[in-house]
């Protein structure tokens, strides 16, 4: 099959491609780098020209609100539009675990506005949502630092490593079109305080974390569902410490 990944340069992109690839299948890595552009239509026609799967995990290039917002909606309605002219049998999406109980993030409100586009669309589709990935704890530490004090919230979340997120991505994009979401998280639940000390920690980093149940998350106050999956989610094999213990040797 032909397989054009949006954002195929990026973090999940490049892993998915090469899991595509050893599996035979023609993969097309789209960027704007590459002159394929989803929120300009740059070359978008001419990626899809006999595609079968196009899998879309573009990022937007900044989080402020209204700029993430604008992303998401303009590439997703330039996309699908390219993919029902070139008639694309499934679009794959990757969205965020939590995207409908955070409406304080704007960030979550751009990617459930993404996913209200797939789903409006003729296109078959299928949407896998992600916790958060490892390799993003230090961001989410320096967001939440100020100076020698990390003030996280105690609340539950249950991260995954990038391989499981392209693992799973291209199960789906082999697959038969699920029109509808499903859940992927690690094998192991922490508190989002608990995940930063053994970040900190192992890392060697002296600041101290605090445990705060207002503090916020990219703008949003946490429960203990916020950024964990409901029901039965697919879970990956990674765990946190495996993954850290590799990253520092």
């Amino acid at each position: 099959m032909k397989i054009v990944i949006m954002g195929g340069t990026g973090l999940i992109g490049t892993k998915l491609a090469g899991i595509l690839r050893d599996k035979g299948h023609d993969v097309l890595q789209a960027s704007p780098s590459r002159g394929i552009n989803a929120v300009t239509g740059e070359g978008l026609d001419r990626a899809l020209l006999g595609a079968d799967v196009v899998v879309d995990v573009a990022n937007s290039p900044s989080f402020e609100d209204q700029a993430v917002l604008a992303f998401f909606e303009t590439s997703s309605r330039n996309l699908l539009a390219a993919e029902a002219a070139a008639k694309v049998r499934h679009h794959v999406a990757l969205s965020i675990v939590g995207t409908d109980d955070l409406p304080e993030c704007g960030y979550f409100r751009a990617k459930l506005a993404q996913e209200n586009l797939i789903r409006g669309s003729k296109t078959p589709h299928s949407i896998l949502r992600a916790t958060q990935f490892f390799e993003f704890v230090g961001g989410i530490v320096d967001s939440s630092s100020d100076g020698q004090i990390v003030r996280l919230s105690p609340a539950l979340f249950q991260p995954v490593s990038s391989d499981d997120v392209a693992t799973a991505l291209a199960d789906i994009a082999l697959g038969t079109p699920l029109n509808d979401v499903v859940e992927l998280a690690g094998p192991e639940k922490f508190s989002l305080d608990e995940f930063a000390r053994k970040y900190l920690t192992a890392t060697k980093d002296h600041r101290k974390v605090v445990a705060d149940i207002h503090a916020r998350y990219f703008g949003a106050e946490l429960n203990d569902r916020s950024l964990t999956p409901a029901g039965n989610p697919r879970l990956g094999s990674v765990r946190f410490e495996d993954w850290l213990s590799g990253r520092l040797q």
